[in-house]
């Protein structure tokens, strides 16, 4: 792993389960025909407002973080906490996938998340 990747590491480490609140969701958005799932690159912070604009349609977003940590792991940093307090605020979910990439969906779709009810040395890893 080289030190560049670290710190896309670090910050990926911080996204977390948007827990959903009791209350309902100010923005209700209803799954539209036709649902897409995208992969999109974050190149800068004005990326965040089209992620938005996706998730409001009804859309999936996958979202590659590293191009936007090579230029700014501050903008990442806020590119993060504004899209998981987007998630929130529509009933949405959002979780790290791997190491460079974020999944975000609207409120009709739930990311599963497995339990971790075996130890790291239980479980068999692929070669």
């Amino acid at each position: 792993m080289s030190s560049s990747e670290e710190p896309i590491e670090k910050i990926a480490s911080k996204i977390r389960k948007v827990e959903k609140s009791e209350e309902t969701p100010s923005i209700s958005i209803s799954p539209p025909p036709k649902v897409y799932l995208k992969a999109l690159p974050l190149r800068s912070l004005d990326d965040v407002d089209l992620v938005k604009r996706e998730v409001k349609l009804g859309n999936i977003l996958i979202l590659k973080v590293s191009p936007l940590a090579k230029k700014s792991i501050d903008d990442v940093k806020r590119a993060v906490g504004e899209l998981c307090e987007f998630t929130k605020q529509i009933g949405g979910d959002i979780a790290r996938l791997g190491e460079e990439r974020v999944v975000i969906t609207p409120s009709f779709v739930r990311i599963w998340r497995e339990k971790a009810t075996a130890s790291k040395e239980e479980i068999p890893t692929a070669a």
